[in-house]
């Protein structure tokens, strides 16, 4: 018989099949061409479908690796388990340094070659942490990979916001961040499938860092041939001369410093470094808070639970262009903070059922769904272009730097009170960040 979660997971799939049926039916047979229509039809041969392939094979690469990171230490390279945090630790930290200079570096030298740097990187860094037992050279791995996570979540943004800029169609990113949430849904989905599959065919968890290795190399070549370089503005004019030149390095580091105090950009990135530092720290306690409300003593099913996550997460994101139809992005943020704060709070019961708090999760996973776009449209809409990437880097130093601290604090804990106290934190923090947001944005007529 079936279990509980598998029975759970059918009927998330039923949802999203209904959803993506639905939004099918409810879409115009034969559309009237329209002026923005038109040039996002002529981004479908470049560069739209190139970088949807390529968003969809470096996600990818990253799903295959999250699962089997822990296994390939603990298993395969026979690491005790205290030096596991540490590992785990040196790749926040390497995130967190990194921040402060990739996204200068993009801007000035050009995005698509950070982007090709990106693939290069995470796919040095997933041989690395499959050749050898040796620590220096796991802990060179997690470095690279710390490296590798930051160009991701930084450069390939930057990239796609300046290009759809470029060719008037800024008015349609809040469609293409819902297109890439549907999309990375679905690819975390069958990414746990296939690891799954490949690592029993293969009889090694090695398999999935082989296989995400050969999808960034493709990434990288499709990258090479097929995508054209953008920079930030002042590294468009490389031919002034050198008065011009200092004046230029003065009026973006003035203009990034203003950026950096706006209130607008302060509030997302109070947004960023809680909502994702909550989302991070979620990852590592969703399954110790459900074995230990489970009645059962026999282990939880994790890759169906993950599975029906990620379902969860792709049927929040099948109804998000419906929802900012209706409700503008800043609102939609401020909900989902809102909501996300609850869902920690409940989910810091130890009173709860295991079936309840499963539900809870699902629920914030929803609220990721749509973060993610919402989050991308706001910084594309808020952010100016000539400091986009730099802006983006250092955004996410405070989010590796509350990583690292929470997961320093919290491996003092010990037994249930981990996750209980991690979760009540988690929901204050959104709640202030809730309350920030609305204080400097909404409240401010910024309301987007």
């Amino acid at each position: 018989m079936p279990s509980i979660y598998t029975l759970n997971l059918t009927a998330l799939l039923a949802l999203n099949g209904a959803l993506f049926y639905a939004r099918q039916q409810s879409q115009p047979s034969s559309p009237k061409p329209t002026p923005s229509k038109d040039g996002l039809q002529s981004l479908l041969t470049s560069p739209l479908t190139p970088f949807l392939s390529v968003y969809t094979l470096i996600m990818a690469s990253d799903w295959l690796q999250g699962p089997y990171l822990y296994p390939l230490y603990t298993k395969t390279h026979s690491l005790p388990p205290h030096l596991i945090p540490p590992l785990f630790t040196t790749g926040f930290l390497s995130g967190a340094i990194s921040g402060s200079f990739i996204g200068s570096l993009a801007d000035t030298h050009g995005r698509k070659s950070a982007c090709l740097s990106f693939c290069l990187i995470y796919a040095l860094s997933c041989l690395l942490t499959t050749a050898s037992s040796s620590l220096p050279v796991l802990f060179l791995g997690r470095m690279l990979g710390g490296l590798g996570t930051s160009l991701l979540f930084t450069v390939f943004e930057s990239f796609l916001v300046s290009d759809f800029k470029n060719r008037g169609l800024e008015g349609r990113l809040g469609e293409m961040f819902g297109v890439m949430s549907t999309a990375n849904s679905v690819v975390a989905i069958a990414s746990g499938v296939v690891g799954e599959g490949i690592v029993g065919w293969a009889g090694t968890e090695k398999a999935p860092f082989w296989l995400a290795v050969v999808m960034l190399l493709v990434a990288g070549g499709v990258i090479w041939c097929s995508w054209e370089e953008n920079y930030g503005q002042p590294a468009r004019a490389e031919k002034d001369d050198n008065k011009k030149k200092d004046d230029k390095i003065r009026k973006t580091g003035s203009s990034l410093l203003k950026t950096l105090c706006s209130p607008t950009v302060l509030a997302l990135g109070l947004s960023t470094t809680v909502f994702e530092g909550s989302m991070y720290l979620f990852v590592f306690f969703w399954a110790p808070a459900l074995q230990s409300l489970s009645s059962a003593g026999t282990a939880l099913p994790y890759g169906v639970i993950f599975a029906a996550f990620m379902a969860s997460t792709l049927a929040s994101s099948l109804i998000f262009s419906r929802i900012t139809s209706r409700l503008s992005f800043s609102s939609l943020l401020l909900a989902l903070l809102g909501v996300s704060s609850a869902c920690f709070f409940l989910a810091s019961s130890t009173t709860a059922s295991s079936q309840f708090t499963f539900w809870v999760f699902c629920l914030f996973e929803a609220c990721v769904g749509m973060y993610f776009p919402t989050m991308g449209y706001l910084k594309g809409k808020l952010i100016g272009d000539e400091v986009r990437s730099q802006v983006y880097g250092f955004l996410r130093i405070p989010l590796n730097v509350f990583v690292v601290v929470a997961l320093l604090i919290t491996g003092r804990m010990e037994g249930e009170r981990a996750f209980v106290e991690v979760f009540r934190v988690c929901s204050g923090l959104l709640l202030v960040a809730a309350g920030g947001f609305w204080g400097l944005v909404v409240k401010r007529g910024g309301d987007v």
